[in-house]
């Protein structure tokens, strides 16, 4: 078999000849793009697999998909592309607004996701993601994130056609489809884990399977164990005795990118959802990617080799497509993943995290220092910013940042876990804690904003805490996003204990179904839920109207109080000033802090003017966004 050459000159025309055999003749558009992005994925191919004899066929095998599916693509979803290409910024405006929400909880179903629509509108939706909605296992599914399939939807929630003629209605109502792509692994009853036990020609070699103990106990010398609850180690047994490689739960396996026809196939389900109408896909553990002995098989660079490689693929065939990074790991590495050719979209799990910890220790410095020094990003990306999400919480911040604040981050993980899951005496939390280590005292901590913010406690200054959390998500700079249910202050879920499928797994009790009761309440300002929800869609509204608060851009600002957290948002003309209160008493600001504005300032979510010559006094929990004139 032919293998790819050094220089792309040389294989361009190969590969094209071989992929017009395979898809037929090649429009002047897709023409027009293969041309200018082929360059760019050759060499990436030729790292990852230039050494096998069949690169060249793999390689022109992935351009006859591409080339198939940008025939099959919609005429509407050619000219999504069309306008993407010609405003390739559109996600970075300060009118978009995300929400999350899992189709079964939410809405029952996709039909019932469709008939949201006008409530999505309401709310101010721009991006809506949709949790994993494939055919997965029956029970226990690790929330969908096993997949049996990614080409059909779970019977229970509808079927593809739904989901594509859903896309389609939620993009006239300027909302963006957003899925996730379970892109590490499959379930073990997916059709090609099936065919690799069963030694099938073509799949033996889709995932990472051994015939004994030797190999796996040599990786994981270096590998870390996720899931200790579920399994010990990174492999599972199979029942003829092998071991194939299982980072997270003991059924969902590890796909072998080292194996490109494991690339091949993935493109070809990345480019089968774009066709649906899909917009985003959140690649889900990107980290964990690609495996090698003696390391710790995350973030290792074939990883971002491989996400280059993808996008190339996809901006030949559906170019709107965007890809956004889940990577829950040091901060050095997710800001890795990241870039135009990578990530274009990340969640932000360490300004997420570090509010929490703002709010628990009434300290705002972390999270200062993490926004002047962490939250710049390449031109072009952005940060998703949100409270909570379906996970957990995970303390990600750097040690080495922690220390330079006088903080010891292993006794600091361990004070914010015993606070959120209410052991700390005097907390307003009322959390879970997830996937507790007992060997190594490591823990996550699960939970609704509202509970662990202090509502279900009782707490006075609850409903204020989830205002000033939102507050910063809204205005950091990025996609601010919402788990749908959190608007109407909705609380933890206990009766996931009872459910067996579900009882191993305490992130369920942060999952709860939409709750019905509180969404009716919503425009009832006596009630919590009528507190959070008028509050909250004040700022949204605020936000929108606000264009200092597109792209990402963010200065840091003393606010010469140790409660108030400080940074401005840059526009053309003025600056918005972002203060906000993380402690239980009133915080002063010194009118000599504002020294560098003219006094006259307006608070634009109030809509009043202030003297800034007079300081200026924030409650407790209280924030400021202030349209202020720098001078000179």
């Amino acid at each position: 078999m032919p293998r790819l050459t050094a220089e792309w000159t040389d294989d361009i025309d190969a590969v094209r000849a071989l992929a017009t055999l395979g898809a037929g003749e090649i429009d002047a558009s897709f023409t027009r793009r293969f041309y200018e992005h082929f360059p760019t994925l050759h060499p990436l191919f030729l790292e990852l697999y230039g050494e096998r004899d069949d690169s060249l066929d793999q390689l022109a095998a992935v351009i006859a998909e591409a080339a198939a599916s940008w025939k099959v693509r919609s005429p509407d979803l050619k000219a999504r592309d069309e306008q993407s290409e010609a405003d390739p910024g559109w996600f970075l405006s300060n009118r978009m607004l995300g929400g999350v929400c899992y189709v079964d909880r939410f809405a029952g179903s996709l039909a019932g996701i469709r008939d949201s629509i006008p409530y999505f509108q309401e709310l101010g939706l721009t991006y809506l993601h949709l949790m994993p909605l494939f055919e997965s296992p029956e029970g226990n599914s690790d929330g969908g994130y096993a997949v049996s399939s990614y080409r059909r939807v779970n019977p229970r929630l509808g079927t593809m056609e739904e989901l594509a003629a859903l896309s389609a209605e939620l993009r006239d109502a300027g909302i963006s489809l957003v899925v996730d792509f379970i892109f590490n692994h499959t379930s073990n009853e997916h059709e090609w884990a099936r065919k690799a036990v069963a030694g099938e020609r073509g799949f033996e070699d889709f995932y990472l399977v051994f015939p004994d103990r030797t190999m796996p106990d040599a990786y994981e010398k270096t590998v870390r164990e996720i899931f200790p609850d579920d399994h010990p180690g990174s492999f599972v047994q199979l029942k003829d005795g092998r071991w194939i490689w299982a980072t997270f739960y003991h059924f969902q396996w590890d796909l072998n990118y080292a194996n490109p026809a494991v690339f091949r196939a993935m493109a070809g389900e990345m480019l089968f959802l774009a066709n649906q109408g899909v917009e985003v896909l959140r690649m889900d553990a990107v980290a964990f990617i690609w495996k090698r002995l003696g390391t710790p098989s995350e973030s290792l660079p074939e990883a971002h080799l491989l996400l280059r490689a993808f996008n190339a693929v996809l901006r030949m065939a559906a170019p709107s497509l965007l890809f956004k990074s889940e990577a829950i790991v040091h901060p050095d590495e997710v800001i890795q993943y990241i870039s135009l050719e990578e990530c274009q979209l990340s969640y932000n799990p360490l300004q997420m995290a570090l509010t929490w910890e703002a709010l628990a220790t009434r300290d705002p410095r972390l999270l200062q220092q993490s926004l002047e020094r962490r939250h710049a990003l390449p031109p072009g990306t952005a940060w998703v910013n949100y409270v909570r999400s379906h996970d957990d919480i995970g303390w990600t911040f750097a040690d080495e940042d922690a220390a330079e604040l006088g903080i010891d981050g292993y006794p600091h993980r361990r004070f914010l876990n015993d606070f959120y899951v209410g052991r700390f005496p005097g907390t307003f939390a009322r959390g879970v804690p997830f996937q507790e280590n007992a060997k190594t005292g490591d823990a996550r901590v699960t939970g609704t904003t509202a509970s662990l913010a202090g509502v279900e406690a009782g707490d006075a200054g609850g409903v204020d805490r989830i205002l000033l959390a939102h507050s910063i998500a809204l205005s950091t700079g990025g996609i601010p996003l919402l788990y749908l249910g959190d608007e109407v202050a909705q609380l933890n879920d206990y009766s996931y204990a009872d459910d067996p499928d579900r009882s191993g797994d305490s992130r369920w009790v942060h999952r709860p179904a939409r709750p019905a009761e509180r969404y009716a309440q919503r425009q009832d300002p006596t009630t919590d839920a009528g507190r959070v929800f008028a509050g909250l869609t004040a700022l949204i509204r605020t936000r929108k109207a606000t264009p200092e608060f597109a792209g990402g851009e963010l200065i840091g600002f003393d606010a010469k109080n140790p409660a108030v957290l400080g940074y401005q948002r840059p526009g053309a003309d003025a600056v918005i000033l972002v203060l906000a209160n993380v402690s239980d008493d009133d915080a002063y600001l010194d009118p000599i802090i504002f020294g560098g504005f003219t006094a006259a300032a307006r608070e634009i979510v109030q809509k009043r003017d202030l003297e800034l010559n007079h300081g200026l006094v924030l409650p407790p929990h209280g924030f400021a966004w202030l349209r202020v004139t720098p001078l000179g």
